[in-house]
């Protein structure tokens, strides 16, 4: 005896349609949805009727049992659809679009497999379900205030011969709930490595977790904690702070799909460290201390905390015994040279002392006159060895001009009597007396 061949859900839904349209106008609402209803009881995966084709969203996926000639996109698939990815609290839109209608009734199923829509009429009762658009080329349904709970497969069905399927998926991307930045320590002090968490709480995906101090980026190390689909990622930052970190922002920032601009959260850090001790001049003005002068000197000292006890000692020697001290300041009235040495200004705090040191040299009560006369004195002295150089130089012109103009008178004479003459003083005598007896003898001769 031959086992009896149940009719599918798609068949039973095919049948419902047939069924309602010949029905009376009164008992037509009735019997569809009766049959519906029904339709939606029968199982789809039943292993003695159906045998559901696996593939990718568009590929046919019908009963290949109870209709030998599936057909897929090679054969002619006209229904397609495409996968919708939605942040959770917004609005998922799903579209089952037919290439060439037939006038073939559109269905589309939430993942249980429960009807929400049959062509323009919605069966499910969730509100949340909006008909968009409906022809018999498209059914397009919108899904308000999306939650995780409504991520998975959506099924459009088409009642052609043979009845095509095709289904997308939902995919809802979660924020993070809450971002929390701890630091292990609200106050640390300079050199000192503390730890710093950065939290972000069911998101999905796992987020990304950067860390900035502030401009300069940090790298953390970062733990995924999975929990019923979603993820709290944790980030663990090692920082050793320096006192130029006092006030500065640590920042943790998240990366995520579903996150539009910046997330982030920040902790400012406090860093304690010693002071830092600086020491100026107030009096004299000029910086130049000379016997009977005043001095005045003014110790400033930056810490955290501040420092509330500022000394003044004088290194390898006891402190004047007229040196006045009054907090920060060291005041030393009539100064003499007895006074030279090192004075030193200390600091401290809770993390550590510091100090700095003023060398003190005391002039002569002249000291700033003197220097002055000495300098004019300088100038005029300049003045005349310039005078004298230019005079000398003159003198050396003039000598020179003046030997080479009576040089060839010197050889001149000495050639006239070189030729009687023993040596060359003898001929110069010589040529001077020839010359005058030639002369004579001229005058004697006329």
């Amino acid at each position: 005896m031959a086992s009896a061949v149940l009719p599918s859900g798609p068949q039973c839904a095919a049948a419902a349609a047939a069924a309602a349209a010949a029905a009376p106008p009164g008992l037509r609402l009735r019997l569809l949805l009766l049959l519906l209803s029904a339709a939606a009881l029968i199982p789809t995966g039943h292993s003695h009727l159906t045998s559901l084709a696996a593939g990718t969203a568009g590929k046919c996926r019908v009963t290949a049992t109870l209709v030998p000639g599936c057909l897929d996109e090679g054969d002619g698939q006209n229904l397609f659809t495409k996968d919708v990815t939605v942040i959770e609290g917004e609005v998922a839109t799903i579209s089952c679009q037919v290439n060439k209608s037939d006038d073939s009734v559109i269905q589309l199923l939430n993942p249980n497999r429960q009807t929400i829509y049959f062509r323009d009429f919605r069966p499910l009762k969730d509100s949340r379900f909006q008909l968009l658009n409906f022809s018999s080329s498209e059914l397009k349904v919108s899904l308000t205030n999306v939650s995780i709970s409504d991520e998975g497969r959506y099924f459009c069905q088409l009642y052609t011969d043979p009845p095509q399927e095709s289904y997308t998926t939902i995919t809802v991307l979660v924020p993070p709930r809450n971002l929390m930045i701890d630091i292990q320590k609200d106050t640390a002090v300079e050199g000192e490595e503390i730890e710093v968490n950065c939290t972000a709480m069911a998101s999905k995906p796992a987020t990304t977790i950067r860390w900035f101090k502030g401009s300069k980026e940090l790298k953390g190390k970062s733990e995924v904690e999975e929990w019923s689909d979603m993820y709290t990622v944790t980030s663990q930052l090692m920082l050793k702070v320096h006192k130029e970190d006092d006030g500065v922002p640590v920042i943790c920032q998240v990366e995520h799909p579903a996150v539009t601009g910046n997330l982030q959260t920040q902790r400012y850090l406090e860093v304690q460290y010693k002071p830092q001790v600086h020491i100026q001049m107030t009096y004299p003005l000029q910086g130049l201390t000379r016997e009977g002068d005043a001095l005045e000197l003014t110790c400033e000292a930056i810490g955290k905390p501040q420092p509330v006890m500022v000394t003044w000692v004088r290194v390898d020697d006891e402190m004047p015994q007229h040196a006045v001290l009054s907090g920060p300041n060291l005041f030393i009235n009539n100064l003499n040279k007895t006074d030279n040495g090192t004075y030193r200004c200390e600091a401290s705090n809770i993390v550590g002392k510091a100090h700095s040191d003023y060398m003190l040299y005391v002039y002569d009560s002249r000291a700033g006159e003197e220097g002055a006369i000495r300098a004019v004195d300088h100038a005029v002295i300049g003045g005349v060895v310039a005078v004298v150089v230019f005079a000398m130089l003159c003198l050396l012109i003039i000598l020179g001009r003046y030997f080479a103009r009576h040089k060839g008178t010197y050889f001149t004479h000495e050639a006239k009597g070189a030729d009687d003459a023993a040596d060359a003083d003898t001929a110069i005598i010589n040529a001077e007396g020839g010359q005058n007896n030639s002369e004579e003898k001229k005058e004697y001769f006329i």
